[in-house]
């Protein structure tokens, strides 16, 4: 087989899927259902809690990816799983953002102002906004966050600045960017040549 680059996509679990379609599909653009089943799944049986019935959408997108990082994200899907014999806690109960392991999805967007629009108009109105770009020295963007339905986090990131190679002094300035442009191949491959590896992980730099 082919080793991947990373995850191409998110399991998400929500107490109505049928409710949690006016974020993920009428918004966040997963249009396409890859299929919808209720049941036992042979799959689950040896998870923790997996022998029960559940509801499984798998969504994606018809869409080709678009933006500025497209080629290296590449098309993702979301598979939202409802539990119908029983509810369950959330996960995140009693958790804080900053805590340990995954704790909220995030997209990388454009168009900021145009989302917050459709997502306002939605019902799922910013719950946080950094406004302006926020200035972190090296990179900057505009952070925003808004919760589904059930309350599951979801952050999108405009992205303005973004260091290519530090040591050269090579920066990429996004903020006057067509948007939709991808960004050229070159640039893809040189943002993963900073990258320092140790152990088992490799952080970009």
């Amino acid at each position: 087989g082919h080793p991947t680059g990373g995850p191409s996509g998110a399991l998400i679990g929500v107490s109505d899927i049928d409710k949690s379609l006016a974020l993920y599909r009428d918004v966040l653009g997963y249009d396409t259902i890859e299929f919808n089943e209720e049941g036992n799944f042979a799959d689950w049986s040896s998870i923790s809690g997996g022998g029960g019935r559940f509801r499984r959408m798998l969504l994606s997108r018809s869409a080709e990816p678009a933006g500025p990082f497209a080629a290296m994200f590449g098309p993702n899907k979301i598979e939202l799983v409802q539990a119908l014999d029983r509810k369950p806690e959330k996960i995140f109960k009693d958790r804080y953002w900053g805590d340990g392991g995954f704790i909220h999805l995030c997209f990388d967007i454009q168009g900021m102002d145009s989302l917050e629009e459709k997502l306002k108009s939605c019902g799922f109105p910013f719950t946080v906004d950094s406004g302006t770009p926020f200035d972190m020295g090296e990179a900057a963007g505009r952070f925003t966050y808004v919760e589904d339905p059930d309350g599951t986090l979801i952050e999108f990131v405009e992205t303005k600045k973004l260091p290519v190679m530090k040591k050269w002094g090579w920066y990429l300035d996004l903020s006057k960017r067509p948007q939709g442009k991808l960004l050229p191949k070159f640039i893809i491959n040189a943002l993963g040549l900073g990258r320092v590896k140790g152990g088992c992980e490799s952080v970009k730099g």
